[in-house]
């Protein structure tokens, strides 16, 4: 099969396409014939080696795919040749034809959605779910503003926030990223280049303020989040790409609270509660995966430099 290799850490074009062979399934193991792998902001600082915990090299990236199950090992249950699974984690990487996994692994994919909608589940979803949910303790009827919201998390969290029936305010940084989030509907949207999108937003709340922010960018934008909340407020942080300053009196006088979300750092009873709300909520229709490109399996590296360039408007895919 082939699949991208990693021999060295560094720029996109050491994602290389490298013929290895087919996988086998051990006790208790499941090999996916995979249709499409998610791209994620997280695999390109593996593979430039400035995150905390790095692979062997060399090795296949990715955690996000959808596929069919083609080979089942013994003890496996729940499971049968032919099933459409999305994956959240895998074993071997999801970046290649096939991906070996355990159970808990997969998750049902339904009909109503290609495979590349479903390899923009796993990360992006849970990451949205747990940050909303799990993290910001988020309640219905409060207005929720997510900061950078045309990426793959942040519509994940659009659609969620308005099937739990909170009003959405969003940003975007284009105008095709705008319309989108109107679209997927939010309350309201705002340009965050625009020098004056702080004010624009108090005035949006009557100026009383956001009851919680999802915040994507947070070396770029946390100190000019705070004055924005209301009281007892939270900015919830999804990322961040280096240190800020901010003024810890925009927190003392809202009673406001930072709260930082690791996805691959919650406990698994909290990440399997979310996955069963997102199963729940495609098999509803509230919640629609959205992929802004697809690239084939040979030109990882482009989509390495797509998934980090500003203007997203949806979700980045491989396809096998």
């Amino acid at each position: 099969m082939k699949a991208i290799r990693v021999p060295q850490f560094g720029e996109p074009e050491v994602l290389q396409v490298a013929e290895v062979p087919d996988l086998t399934p051990g006790p208790g193991q499941i090999v996916v014939q995979i249709h499409a792998a998610g791209i994620n902001p997280v695999e390109t600082y593996i593979r430039a080696g400035k995150y905390a915990k790095l692979p062997p090299l060399p090795y296949t990236p990715g955690t996000d795919g959808a596929g069919i199950i083609t080979a089942l090992g013994a003890g496996v249950n729940g499971w049968k040749v032919g099933d459409r699974v999305y994956l959240a984690g895998s074993i071997s990487g999801t970046y290649a034809e096939q991906a070996l996994c355990e159970p808990a692994h997969l998750h049902p994919l339904p009909e109503t959605l290609t495979f590349e909608q479903g390899a923009a589940l796993g990360v992006p979803y849970l990451t949205a779910h747990v940050a909303l949910f799990h993290r910001g303790q988020l309640r219905s009827g409060e207005i929720l503003l997510i900061h950078g919201a045309t990426g793959g998390v942040g519509l994940a969290a659009l659609q969620l926030a308005k099937a739990a029936d909170v009003r959405v305010l969003a940003t975007g940084g284009t105008d095709a990223g705008r319309a989108l989030l109107l679209r997927e509907g939010a309350y309201a949207v705002f340009d965050h280049h625009a020098d004056d999108y702080p004010q624009q937003i108090l005035e949006a709340t009557d100026g009383h303020g956001v009851g919680m922010i999802l915040e994507m960018l947070a070396n770029v934008n946390l100190g000019k989040d705070l004055p924005m909340l209301a009281q007892h407020g939270r900015v919830v942080i999804v990322g961040s790409r280096g240190p800020v300053e901010i003024n810890p009196r925009d927190l003392m006088s809202r009673n406001a609270d930072i709260r930082g979300v690791m996805v691959f750092a919650t406990p698994a009873p909290v990440l399997t509660e979310a996955h069963m709300a997102i199963v729940s909520g495609l098999q509803g229709g509230a919640l629609r995966p959205i992929v802004a490109q697809s690239f084939p399996l040979s030109e990882a590296p482009q989509a390495h430099a797509a998934v980090m360039s500003s203007g997203a408007a949806g979700k980045i895919v491989l396809t096998c």
